[in-house]
């Protein structure tokens, strides 16, 4: 049995306290009036150039003028409640980025897992605990993303714009898709979602454990059967939830490859954290059968999934940029403009550090240099996501300050308490699972 250490359960206590401090930092210094916005702005620009201050503003003047009156007072009046809307929404975004990012890493562990079980795969059960212990997170990390969908939904902040009634009245793009874009349904959906992806944890779990002592493989069976179905269930909630959750932010715009992109996201970080708590659980003299062949395995599916993702991430981008159609290219011109390091960075981490550094055979073989790229592979991925939800909500209003440090730190310390808590409820090594002999053996 794993015992949940008294240093590693204090780090997550301060972890959370630290971030929710930041959060309420993030809060507390978003403006309540328009006249608090143009003084943040005006500061914003001191210290960070006056042109790129300048031009920002031309841009979203522009932009606003579409939706005001020809008249300058009315077009100034219109372009600074834009601003004051970007503003307070920057630390209900970096809370929502850094809730979903936790989040996903856990739906990915989940993913993976149930494929594991309805392929019948002979290498990782002695990891199946590791990964029930990470989708334990799907209950707290679920609740708090619904929440902030409440809190969206009851105008508590602007992250969806489709869900003011007075842009909706001014834009006919959006009136033409109230159908699917409203409160009511959106919130159904995400609950309908939550409930498929937390009670098949749940039961999944409880035959686990059943099998432990069971007398025949009958639960292992239900569970096969079980995952099998799940993952036709997983593959359409997935792809719906990435264009609710994330793609309607920013209701003009529209892929066809996003679910699958956002897919990829989370499933190589959920597999990349699999590999962290596995060297962690090693590091201290548990899991003893799992040797270097499994960690070389998780290493090879890091590897592959990245590239997977850069696939998807370049079919998207190419295809866009090589049509030239206005409504599309203007995603990827407002993140190019105003998002140019986290963007370009986000490709350099998820995919030249782990091409580079996880090609050669032997290295997916090292704990440290797999931990290393993971690592590197969890913060490229957590820019990925601050990526697709940012420049919608916040504009060219953004940088990385308290409010997304703090949202971080805090989601890693229930992450980490959540996780681990977990892992001491059950036997860390499966007992009765048919190929539990051919993992403990699985030599590459």
């Amino acid at each position: 049995m794993y015992t949940f250490s008294n240093r590693l359960k204090i780090a997550s206590f301060i972890l959370m306290a630290v971030g929710a401090i930041g959060i309420a930092i993030g809060f507390m210094s978003a403006p309540s009036n328009v006249a608090e916005a143009k003084a943040i702005v005006a500061a914003h620009a001191d210290g960070h150039g006056d042109t790129h201050a300048t031009e920002a503003q031309e841009d979203t003047h522009a932009t606003d003028a579409h939706q005001a009156d020809a008249h300058g007072e009315d077009h100034s009046a219109a372009h600074d409640e834009h601003v004051l809307h970007q503003l307070q929404n920057k630390p209900w975004a970096a809370l929502y980025v850094a809730a979903f990012f936790f989040f996903m890493i856990a739906l990915g562990v989940l993913a993976f897992y149930a494929i594991q079980r309805a392929a019948q795969a002979g290498w990782s059960p002695l990891l199946f605990r590791v990964m029930e212990g990470i989708t334990a997170y799907l209950v707290p990390g679920g609740i708090i993303v619904f929440l902030i969908l409440v809190a969206s939904v009851a105008h508590m902040n602007h992250l969806f714009v489709w869900m003011d009634p007075e842009v909706v009245a001014h834009d006919k793009l959006i009136q033409g898709k109230v159908g699917y874009l409203n409160g009511p349904f959106f919130l159904a959906r995400a609950a309908f979602f939550l409930s498929g992806w937390i009670a098949y944890r749940w039961y999944s779990r409880k035959l686990s454990l059943a099998q432990d002592a069971a007398e025949d493989n009958t639960n292992f069976v239900k569970n096969f059967r079980l995952s099998a179905a799940f993952l036709v269930f997983y593959l359409v909630t997935e792809s719906m939830m990435s264009w609710d959750w994330i793609m309607s932010i920013d209701p003009h715009w529209f892929s066809t490859l996003f679910g699958w992109y956002i897919f990829a996201s989370m499933f190589v970080s959920g597999i990349t954290v699999i590999a962290l708590v596995t060297i962690y659980l090693k590091s201290k003299g548990l899991l003893e059968q799992v040797n270097d062949s499994h960690i070389h395995d998780l290493a090879k599916f890091m590897f592959g999934i990245s590239v997977f993702w850069t696939y998807l991430w370049f079919s998207q981008f190419m295809l866009i940029w090589y049509s030239n159609i206005p409504e599309e290219v203007t995603y990827y011109v407002t993140r190019i403009q105003d998002y140019n390091l986290p963007f370009f960075g986000m490709l350099a981490l998820n995919f030249i550090f782990p091409l580079l550094l996880l090609m050669n055979s032997d290295f997916k073989r090292v704990n440290w240099f797999v931990v290393m790229t993971g690592i590197v592979i969890l913060a490229g991925h957590y820019l990925d996501i601050f990526n697709a939800i940012m420049p919608s909500a916040v504009g060219d209003q953004w940088f990385i300050g308290i409010p997304e440090i703090g949202s971080v730190l805090f989601f890693a310390g229930l992450f980490i308490y959540t996780v681990f808590n977990a892992l001491t409820k059950a036997p860390i090594t499966p007992k009765r699972n048919p190929f539990i002999e051919e993992s403990k053996h699985f030599h590459y």
